[in-house]
């Protein structure tokens, strides 16, 4: 795997953990990540506490960003029949890779699946530090399949983190605009340019018979990611997708002139991409 700044924007087939240890670093200004989360696989859950270490002669097992020093104990431990094998084992180092990856005014959105970001916020807290929390999106959205036993689940989850809150890019005035709920409440000025979205998003689905259906399952739409690149990223800046599925990251890089890496380990995708992203160079 050879990859460079100056070079082709990239697809590469692999396991991205590996393919991301062959990146150098801080060389992407915005890094998307929506990991699979189906394993179907019954697990063991760990509780894990752990302490920060002062004191000299404390021995630590865990090294945390910045240096500091943690020492981890097993607080519980509980069969469970779960979507995602363990935090620790998968997404940790993967998690790691990326921050060393992002440029030092570089952001991480990590997409979830509702029923996994909870535990994901812990451990973005410990890799990335709390100080670094920048937001926590809702995509909400009404399509598909309805229960009657309880309230609907139609959102997922993007957790927002930045290598560092006092350099991030973030560009208000490059995201498309929404309109006012109550345009009579504010200035003709204000309600003709619309405002900026909140921390809730509500935008549909990729639709079946859309121009942008590629086939594959779990494909985004392109206008949730054309707001996370506009806010985060600049013209000509890279940008990483390591769980990239259809490649509707590359597909909006290019339409708002970015660079772009994309990884992914299934076959299918590779092919999809190969067809979305025919000026990409396959790795």
């Amino acid at each position: 795997m050879e990859w460079s700044a100056d070079g082709p924007d990239r697809v590469f087939f692999g396991d991205n953990l590996e393919l991301m240890r062959r990146l150098p670093d801080g060389a992407f200004r915005l890094v998307y990540l929506d990991p699979p989360f189906n394993t179907g696989k019954k697990q063991r859950r760990r509780t894990l506490k752990t302490t920060r270490v002062e004191m000299a002669g404390i021995d630590a097992d865990r090294i945390g960003f910045g240096g500091h020093s943690y020492r981890t104990e097993i607080a519980a431990s509980a069969s469970y029949d779960d979507r995602f094998a363990d935090y620790w084992d998968f997404l940790g180092p993967r998690l790691g890779e990326v921050w060393r990856l992002l440029s030092d005014d570089g952001t991480l959105y990590l997409h979830l699946d509702y029923r996994e970001s909870h535990y994901a916020k812990v451990l973005m807290d410990v890799m990335f530090g709390r100080e670094n929390f920048l937001n926590e999106i809702i995509w909400a959205y009404d399509y598909g399949a309805r229960t009657k036993k309880r309230w609907p689940a139609k959102h997922d989850t993007i957790l927002v983190y930045v290598k560092d809150p006092k350099r991030y890019v973030f560009n208000a005035e490059d995201v498309d605009r929404e309109p006012y709920m109550a345009p009579g409440l504010v200035t003709a000025e204000k309600a003709a340019k619309g405002k900026l979205p909140t921390d809730v998003w509500w935008h549909t689905i990729v639709s079946p018979t859309g121009k942008e259906k590629t086939g594959y399952p779990t494909q985004k739409p392109e206008g949730i990611l054309r707001r996370i690149v506009q806010a985060s990223s600049n013209p000509g800046d890279w940008v990483l997708d390591a769980f990239a599925g259809s490649g509707t990251t590359g597909a909006v890089a290019t339409q708002l002139g970015r660079r772009f890496v994309l990884m992914d380990a299934n076959p299918e995708a590779i092919e999809i991409m190969k067809k979305r992203l025919p000026e990409a160079e396959l790795g």
